[in-house]
């Protein structure tokens, strides 16, 4: 979402208003008493709500009105369902339903597409989830085996269709971030193909290796030539990941100056 955007389907969210919990009570009281004007007011006073979970997809270049259409109904909903006498707040509830609405919307508008019978069994597995930890598991997520035996359906069945619906995940998706270079999932994958071959065949390394210091030449050699992950040269050479990170770089970016091809990153 672009951060100088305060207008979303119309609506200024710079004036969305912010209802107290007492206000809150005595508005889902009157509601759940037949008054639909409170219905209402409960959808606009929670708006803010929605702009707070939304942003939590902005890596997925989605138009954002259309996040926010889609978070309106995961609240409606939310709204429709609260049960007071749960004593919980209601943020606590929606923004579970909310994040919900918003997964389903994109898996069901995913480039990758997933046969119906796998997204049924899917959304059955991920309702009746939160019916068991609703009703029955208050303090834990529910097994697979416990899933499988509520809908009496193989827990191998379960367990594909659940992989199905995973969003994929961009390589340059960044997963830490200790205030210096972000750390991404390419980052993590160890490279199984022909290390050796592919980098020698390519990149003229010995003159550019020369130019490292000691600890930057095993950090090269470990990533690149024996395909270890930035996780794993950090454990054997007991430094952070991030620092990892950073010498990596460091040591590519001075290779790059020695040579005429572009090491791969």
């Amino acid at each position: 979402m672009a951060r100088s955007k305060v207008e979303i389907c119309g609506v200024d969210t710079s004036t969305l208003p912010v209802l107290t919990n007492q206000e809150m009570k005595k508005l889902f009281t009157a509601f759940q008493d037949g008054d639909h004007s409170a219905r209402e007011e409960l959808v606009n006073g929670n708006l803010r709500l929605v702009l707070s979970v939304i942003k939590r997809f902005n890596h997925r270049g989605e138009n954002v009105d259309d996040l926010f259409q889609v978070g309106c109904i995961g609240l409606m909903k939310s709204i429709d369902n609260f049960d007071l006498s749960h004593n919980v707040r209601f943020s606590t509830y929606a923004v579970p339903m909310i994040i919900g609405e918003i997964r389903r919307h994109l898996r069901d508008n995913n480039p990758i597409r997933v046969s119906r019978s796998l997204r049924d069994t899917a959304y059955k597995a991920l309702q009746m989830r939160d019916q068991l930890m609703n009703d029955k598991i208050k303090d834990r997520e529910p097994t697979v085996q416990e899933l499988a035996d509520a809908l009496e359906i193989p827990k191998e069945d379960i367990v594909f269709a659940l992989d199905a619906i995973q969003d994929p995940v961009s390589l340059f998706e960044p997963i830490y971030n200790d205030g210096g270079d972000p750390i991404y999932v390419m980052d993590q994958i160890r490279d199984e193909k022909e290390k050796d071959h592919s980098w020698i065949e390519h990149i003229a390394l010995d003159e550019a290796m020369e130019r490292l210091n000691d600890r930057e030449k095993n950090i090269v050699t470990m990533r690149f030539f024996d395909g270890k992950t930035q996780m794993e040269v950090a454990d054997e050479i007991g430094i952070s990941q991030a620092q990892v990170s950073r010498l990596e770089k460091s040591a590519i970016k001075q290779m790059n100056k020695h040579t005429s091809d572009e090491l791969p990153r």
